[in-house]
């Protein structure tokens, strides 16, 4: 007994969809094979966000101050002390990363960037790195230095209640 057409036909075309659904899958995880494999090759450590390696050669824009450092972005002391501090250092921030990554979703180039406004007060990141190049510079370290202390990641245990000029 033999099938009717449309069934034949329905069966074959269905086979036909397996076999392209099995070569979409086989290639999406070849895909994602790539992906995870390529990953070993990154170093995280060549990732370092935007910044100037030498001081700036022109004015900078200025760092917020006095009145301006009010209002809801403002609403801890720390904040304005920090504002203050980095108004102090502005050829030390301009040549340092900022490892919140604003570089990448703000424009900033630099740390310095993040005190031209108030997203240096809304980022904790921020104002840590700030206060650490801060601190570091009173200590006599060198941009530089700095910059390397950053990437190592030696910012990330400042406590930005203890901030005092």
């Amino acid at each position: 007994m033999r099938m009717p057409d449309s069934l034949e036909r329905a069966g074959r075309e269905s086979r036909i969809m397996m076999v392209d659904m099995r070569k979409l899958l086989g290639l999406v995880a070849l895909g994602l094979a790539a992906i995870a494999a390529s990953a070993q090759w990154n170093n995280p450590a060549d990732d370092i966000p935007a910044y100037n390696s030498a001081p700036p050669s022109r004015p900078l824009p200025p760092v917020m101050h006095g009145d301006q450092l009010t209002g809801p972005y403002f609403a801890h002391d720390y904040q304005v002390t920090i504002y203050k501090m980095a108004a102090k250092i502005p050829a030390v921030l301009h040549q340092e990363p900022c490892y919140c990554r604003c570089d990448r979703e703000m424009g900033h180039n630099s740390l310095h960037s993040c005190f031209e406004g108030t997203h240096g007060a809304a980022c904790s990141t921020c104002m840590k790195e700030a206060l650490f190049s801060y601190q570091q510079t009173r200590k006599g370290r060198t941009p530089a230095q700095i910059r390397a202390a950053i990437e190592r990641g030696e910012w990330m245990n400042v406590d930005l209640e203890k901030a005092a000029l």
